[in-house]
């Protein structure tokens, strides 16, 4: 059947009707709500299920699968717009060192880990299985859906494959049910060993965040009008500013591939970029206050949800079980890598709520930054230990690093080699851990002791 504009509006249609029908469910449903399933995850499940490959209820046409990365695309467009504030790197390592050095090493190792561990054992145990498999696991499990298609895409381009994508977005659902589950299950472990500082369960959960309905009274604002309805809708005017940045980037990759077609550079990267050169012109025109950063993250997150569902309803079940045990054995690995850092590394480095920043952790680099604010919340519901705000001071500078990582890693992989490439990438996370050892201090207190500062912290 021909694709047509219609098609794509009949793709969203039918995933609007499934993500207002999985709220409904997380709503009602006791089981959603105590291992706090997102909507967008049940959604693709029920698309996945309604879809060809199964029920065939839903006529999805032949072009979902593109749409993930499309919508990435778009979501990193907007990423810098509305942001204003200066990155000053000496005040991000004075207030927040031991915060940014563990997330960061956390990135670089999961990479790493996966490409020089899971590369060998795929070349070993499933010679016929191209190694570059072990990339497809960090960008699902750390980066979630959308790095999955960004970093599947490119593997395809470059090793003229089909299934990478799929197999990435695999790797991302896993990846969502494990940071869920485990998650759940590693805080209620860590609540009886007496790990957690304001908890002593996992069932303090405000209502709403179990239900996702928010009662009157408790309801924020979604963020600021900043251009007058009457000349032109706030969110027409931010929507179309990430429109445009997401066409630039486009039109850049189609233009630089004329000249370099063996270049392979992420449009989501090149979305990115002319979102901050948009938002560096905006600054000097009498329009520099007028993009409001909150309404931009709700632009976002509405782009995750549609990201996420067509993710997990695009997978291919034949590709799945083509390449079922090489991502089992790499899942195992994908487990064991967030472990590590949540009962030693975070326990050994972090200077306050080493749990908390360490749960923190384990669910976006196993899920998404979503899971780990998810899982956080529950052992932090008032956001008392700092945790979050660290993390996204941090982040302005460990989001330009990931850039690079994104950009970067499947060429590497491809023309280096996973052993080369993984080594390298876990050389500089480890040598950031022993960089944060040195300079902010090694603890060695038992778990359920309390460091310094906490109990007024805790009090207050």
């Amino acid at each position: 059947m021909e694709y047509t504009y219609m098609s794509f509006v009949m793709d969203f249609a039918y995933m609007s009707v499934l993500l207002i029908i999985a709220q409904f469910m997380r709503a009602k449903i006791k089981f959603l709500q105590n291992f706090f399933i997102p909507s967008s995850l049940l959604a693709g499940l029920m698309g996945l299920l309604a879809g060809p490959q199964f029920l065939n209820i839903i006529p999805w046409s032949g072009s979902i699968g593109s749409y993930a990365y499309m919508l990435v695309c778009v979501l990193f467009a907007g990423l810098f717009l509305g942001k204003k504030e200066k990155i000053s790197v000496g005040k991000i390592f004075r207030e927040v060192g031991d915060s940014f050095c563990v997330n960061m090493a956390a990135e670089f190792i999961c990479f790493g880990s996966a490409l020089l561990i899971g590369g060998a054992l795929i070349m070993v145990l499933f010679p016929g299985v191209f190694p570059e498999i072990s990339l497809l696991l960090p960008s699902g499990f750390c980066g979630g859906h959308g790095y999955a298609s960004t970093i599947g895409t490119a593997l395809n381009n470059l090793l003229g494959r089909e299934d990478g994508v799929i197999i990435g977005q695999t790797f991302a659902t896993l990846g969502l049910l494990t940071g869920i589950f485990l998650g759940v299950a590693t805080i209620n472990y860590a609540t009886r060993r007496g790990c957690t500082r304001f908890v002593k369960d996992a069932k303090s959960l405000p209502e709403d965040c179990r239900t996702g309905i928010v009662p009157a009274g408790k309801r924020i604002s979604m963020g600021e009008e900043t251009i007058n309805p009457m000349s032109m809708d706030p969110l027409a005017w931010h929507l179309a500013l990430t429109l445009i940045a997401t066409w630039a980037g486009y039109t850049f990759y189609d233009w630089y591939k004329q000249f370099l077609p063996d270049i392979e550079l992420p449009v989501m990267c090149l979305t990115m970029i002319f979102g901050v050169l948009l938002q560096t012109f905006l600054n000097h025109t009498p329009f520099k206050d007028s993009v409001d950063e909150h309404v931009e993250g709700r632009i976002g997150s509405m782009v995750t949800d549609y990201l996420v569902g067509f993710g997990v309803a695009s997978i291919s079940i034949t590709v799945v079980m083509e390449f079922l045990w090489p991502i089992v054995v790499l899942c195992i690995l994908g487990i064991i890598t967030p472990y590590i850092f949540v009962f030693f590394i975070g326990r050994k480095l972090f200077h306050n709520f080493w749990f908390e920043r360490s749960i923190f952790i384990f669910g976006w680099i196993t899920g998404v930054v979503a899971i780990g604010v998810t899982l956080l919340r529950i052992v932090d519901p008032e956001a008392k230990s700092g945790t979050l705000n660290d993390y996204g001071y941090s982040y302005t500078i460990q989001s330009v690093v990931e850039v690079f990582i994104i950009a970067l890693t499947p060429s590497l992989a491809v023309s280096m080699g996973c052993t080369l490439t993984g080594a390298v990438l876990s050389a500089i996370g480890i040598a950031l851990l022993l960089f944060c050892a040195k300079v902010f201090g090694v603890h060695n207190e038992k778990m359920d002791e309390l460091r310094e500062g906490e109990a007024e912290i805790i009090n207050s």
